[in-house]
């Protein structure tokens, strides 16, 4: 192993999470702690296709051009999906598992939760890039979920994919995202702890805050200064980071240690009692703290590679960042 993690890594620096088949290996591997013998075939289908939906070789898809919401993200999440379901499954009483069907539909979900950040290549055209899609992402995800499940054998769970999908975003109130079954509802819940938790324990999480979401929020009318017109802040990346630790500490109050039910300490058990996820996060934390007191931003200095499908010749950040810099100066002008 590395003596320092590297920046497509998980947070155990063993399975590089921006190779599709580094992390189709090591889900099924997981899996298979919960599961012994369980093939998991329409699963396996759906990494295949998830990765020609965002390589851009899914017909009728422009492919996925943004850039933190990436490639790497939905492998790095899906990984961490898989380890949480495998834990909720070893550990809690046999009338309470969620079962191998379960569990497939949730990595189903999983991988392609951030499916509607890409565009169709015919009735996309209007936008410009998949980042001004963020608002309306999840749902556009669900009626994805909605078309492909049928497409590998299963038509029958389409409709609940397209109801707990929404766990992970924004677009629903959490009490309105309704299942008849509550074993459904903890699926939901698990993808979405797995979504965040991963996130944010990237190890170029702050860096990526800055150069990449800051940009996907100004593409997709994001303003988290909204309702703080009178504190005098500016919408720039270093208010984004500024107000990152407020953010998290809300996340973990009211989804992760809130309606989540903290799931993401089910991660214990495969990890002789510790969370390498939230050590991750608090590291980071720590750090940012210690560069908002001090003020020294240099301090971000990891320029992680971007795995994101871009057909122009400047690559992706580039792109991004000027279609922001180009809407920043119109919303002041």
């Amino acid at each position: 192993m590395q003596p320092y993690r590297q920046s497509d890594y998980d947070v155990t620096n063993t399975v590089q999470v921006s190779s599709p088949s580094a992390v189709t290996e090591a889900v099924f591997e997981t899996l298979a702690k919960a599961f012994p013998g369980e093939e998991f075939p329409r699963a396996r289908q759906a990494y295949v296709d998830f990765e020609k939906l965002f390589t851009g070789k899914w017909p009728g898809f422009l492919g996925c051009d943004t850039v933190y919401h990436d490639i790497q993200h939905t492998l790095d999440m899906s990984l961490a999906v898989a380890r949480i379901l495998t834990g909720h499954e070893l550990t809690v009483p046999a009338n309470e598992r969620l079962g191998a069907a379960r569990v497939q539909l949730g990595m189903i979900v999983a991988l392609f939760h951030d499916a509607g950040y890409i565009r169709s290549s015919e009735e996309d055209t209007v936008y410009r890039h998949g980042a001004e899609l963020t608002q309306s992402h999840v749902g556009r995800s669900a009626a994805l979920l909605k078309t492909y499940l049928p497409t590998i054998g299963l038509a029958d769970q389409a409709e609940v994919a397209a109801i707990i999908v929404h766990f992970s975003g924004y677009e629903i109130p959490l009490d309105e995202i309704l299942v008849d079954d509550p074993l459904d509802e903890r699926l939901g819940h698990l993808v979405a702890t797995g979504d965040m938790i991963a996130q944010m324990a990237d190890r170029c999480y702050l860096e990526k805050c800055r150069d990449r979401l800051f940009p996907e929020f100004v593409l997709g009318r994001v303003n988290m200064l909204d309702g703080d017109e009178d504190d005098g802040a500016e919408w720039t990346p270093e208010e984004l980071l500024r107000r990152t630790p407020m953010f998290f500490e809300q996340v973990m109050n009211d989804r992760l240690d809130g309606a989540f039910n903290g799931g993401y300490k089910y991660l214990e058990v495969l990890f002789d009692g510790k969370n390498p996820y939230l050590e991750s996060i608090n590291q980071s934390m720590d750090y940012l703290q210690h560069i908002i007191d001090t003020g020294n931003w240099s301090l971000l200095r990891r320029d992680p590679p971007v795995f994101s499908w871009q057909p122009d010749e400047e690559d992706a950040i580039t792109v991004i960042q000027k279609l922001a810099a180009s809407d920043l100066k119109k919303l002041a002008g």
